[in-house]
């Protein structure tokens, strides 16, 4: 939903979660309910940490949503397993609006230029020697050279790179930060 109206994405996926209830012979009103408060979290997530379908699910829970409905908003984005058919339904209803044509707003230059940021802040430690924005910016590998010689630099230097992204840029949900090392050793067998 990056890049949509929250209310008009919120708005369709409850009406795409309701017809598919519909059509297989389930509540209709629960399914709208679930796909209408499946990102209640975003509403909060800069006030409080974590991923916004965790955090809708505790602010369902806590003001008294129906179990399936909770399950819904937590299972929305795979964070948690879906529990019910209205869980599946409203993490199909919120990938088939997303994904839609003309669904986004963001052009192709606007994202380009996040995922060059991306690598560019994860480049910017020493210690990196590549780095890649994958998953459509959601994660980045970075490649360390060996001269980051311990598991626990490489932690830290992964908790760096992470704070330098929140500092710096601006994007949907999280973005997962992976550090990789690779050690070869050549011999030949003659």
């Amino acid at each position: 939903s990056y890049g949509q109206n929250a209310l008009a994405h919120s708005l369709e996926v409850a009406h795409l979660a309701g017809i598919m209830a519909a059509e297989m012979g389930l509540d209709e009103l629960k399914a709208r309910r679930a796909g209408l408060l499946h990102d209640i979290g975003k509403a909060v997530d800069h006030q409080v940490e974590g991923p916004h379908a965790k955090i809708g699910a505790d602010l369902a829970k806590r003001y008294g949503e129906a179990p399936d409905i909770v399950n819904s908003i937590a299972a929305h984005h795979e964070d948690e397993e879906p529990q019910t058919i209205y869980a599946v339904l409203v993490a199909a209803a919120d990938a088939v609006s997303a994904s839609r044509p003309g669904a986004r707003r963001e052009s192709l230059d606007a994202y380009v230029k996040r995922l060059e940021k991306l690598e560019e802040v994860a480049k910017s430690f020493s210690g990196v020697s590549k780095a890649f924005a994958i998953q459509a910016g959601r994660e980045v590998r970075v490649a360390v050279s060996p001269s980051v010689t311990d598991d626990g630099a490489m932690q830290k230097l992964a908790y760096d790179i992470a704070r330098k992204i929140e500092e710096e840029m601006r994007y949907p949900g999280q973005i997962k930060v992976t550090l990789l090392k690779e050690t070869r050793a050549v011999e030949y067998a003659k």
